[in-house]
């Protein structure tokens, strides 16, 4: 009998991806208000005039301290998920979210930028964690058929955090020289929120009954029964002890997972989202749009991007036939096209009246769509690994996804620019495609299939031979020296 959403599994998604999730879309388009003016008048009175060349450094490096601590931060995943749990990490996470927003906030008084640039690489460790151990933790604690729509809340609550850090960088609101620090400083709000609230509801029930042994307090839990007495049968394998992301790059029954998730994590961190979510004002500005509009198609834009996001978690909880590998398909399928024609209207703007109104389709495009792809590397990630390599897979996970993000907050405005100017978008396109394609080939649609029947679909493709007895399961390869112990701890 298919397992139901409860009251506790519902409230604990939304406190974590409201604690957690949203600040990582607050973040990414906060950075888009009149700090400029502020590094300017810092740097001038200090050191004299301040050429544009360091200004558009100094504010990359503003914009990708952010993606680098979370590149930092996934590199802390493994270790304090197998430590605190899922929920613990979560709520210790929470540091790194209101230090700096102290920190922000105060900024302006104490008349330093250094501070601003300290506090985003602090808020990017608190974004790199999140990322991963939030949909970690609802994975975990979702039953299967409900994981796909589950899994995409992060994402909601990402774009919502977007979407509000839009609205409040609005000129008439906060978006002025009295209310940036404000709005920087705002990002402790959830935070709190989290801290107050998440210690209420129940641990990951896999992880307090594999990695803790505890089995009453795995029962509370929201799948607790129901995983009891499905973990029941490999009790004898309890002990199985922990995967480093070292041993994880060993096996060979897991070479094409982990493929998978850095060509997915990859795909969708360079096909050009981040770019337009960081550089929106100056795509519109460039586009043709008047100053004084630019900040409500942002935030319209933004809007877009939480309606279908909302879309993709109903579009999962009542037509889940349509599987995770069609999304991905669809969603990079249709940033490709955009990436392309949005590059070919960006060419011919100055010639062609008309030519602004097709860059901001497409980019409205872009974002209506990207909503099928953003989510679903994380919910994959999630079904493609068991409680022994999960982990240290989220970890590679998060690594590689800060790293692209990382990549195009440091590079894209140089090659906007000075660089290839209205070809930036080709890259992504190009990007999109290869993605696209990786996916047709080599990734198998995981809908509802429990984490055994995922090991069976890359077998083949891993030289592995998956053998069933009993109950267990044991994987043997047909090549390679790892040990068959070594082979069953991957897949517990």
């Amino acid at each position: 009998m298919a397992a139901r959403v409860t009251l506790t599994l519902a409230a604990a998604s939304l406190i974590a991806g409201f604690g957690s999730s949203f600040q990582y879309g607050y973040n990414v388009a906060v950075i888009n208000s009149p700090m400029k003016l502020f590094y300017t008048r810092i740097y001038e009175d200090r050191y004299g005039p301040m050429s544009d060349n360091l200004l558009t450094l100094l504010w990359s490096v503003t914009v990708s301290m952010f993606p680098l601590g979370g590149f930092f931060g996934s590199l802390m995943v493994a270790p304090l998920v197998n430590k605190f749990g899922r929920k613990g990490t979560l709520l210790f996470n929470n540091i790194f979210s209101i230090v700096p927003a102290i920190m922000m906030g105060v900024s302006e008084v104490a008349g330093s930028f250094e501070i601003i640039i300290a506090a985003r690489f602090l808020v990017g460790i608190c974004a790199g964690l999140s990322s991963n151990v939030v949909s970690m933790y609802l994975g975990e604690i979702a039953p299967k058929n409900y994981r796909g729509a589950i899994g995409i809340v992060p994402q909601l609550f990402i774009t919502i955090g977007i979407l509000v850090a839009q609205v409040f960088g609005v000129r008439n609101i906060l978006g002025n020289m009295e209310g940036w620090p404000i709005m920087l400083g705002l990002t402790g709000i959830p935070a709190a929120i989290e801290l107050l609230l998440l210690p209420f509801f129940p641990e990951s029930p896999r992880y307090m009954l594999i990695q803790k042994g505890d089995e009453k307090t795995a029962r509370k839990g929201t799948e607790g029964v129901i995983l009891v007495f499905h973990v029941r049968a490999h009790k004898e394998n309890q002990a199985e002890g922990r995967l480093s992301v070292l041993n994880l790059f060993t096996f060979r029954s897991l070479r094409w997972q982990l493929l998978s998730v850095i060509f997915m994590n990859m795909g969708q961190q360079l096909s050009g989202v981040n770019a337009i979510y960081y550089y929106a004002d100056s795509i519109y500005s460039s586009a043709g749009v008047a100053d004084d509009h630019v900040q409500y198609v942002t935030v319209g834009t933004g809007a877009v991007n939480v309606f279908m996001t909302i879309a993709a978690v109903s579009h999962l909880l009542f037509l889940e036939k349509s599987g995770r590998k069609l999304l991905l398909l669809i969603g990079f399928g249709v940033c490709c096209g955009a990436c392309v024609l949005l590059t070919i209207a960006l060419y011919f703007q100055t010639s062609l009246d008309w030519m602004p109104y097709v860059s901001i389709v497409c980019v409205i495009i872009y974002l209506f769509l990207h909503p099928s792809a953003g989510p679903i590397p994380n919910v994959i990630t999630t079904e493609m690994f068991r409680q022994s390599s999960r982990p240290p897979a989220f970890m590679v996970a998060g690594s590689v996804h800060w790293l692209s993000n990382f990549t195009v907050g440091l590079v894209f405005p140089f090659l906007e620019v000075r660089g290839l100017g209205a070809y930036s978008f080709i890259i992504f396109a190009c990007i999109c495609l290869a993605t696209l394609i990786y996916i047709w080939v080599v990734i198998p649609e995981t809908k509802n299939k429990t984490f055994l029947e995922t090991s069976k679909l890359f077998a083949h493709r891993n030289k592995v031979d998956i053998v069933v007895e009993a109950g267990d399961s044991e994987i043997k390869e047909t090549g390679g020296e790892s040990s068959e112990q070594e082979i069953k701890n991957t897949f517990l």
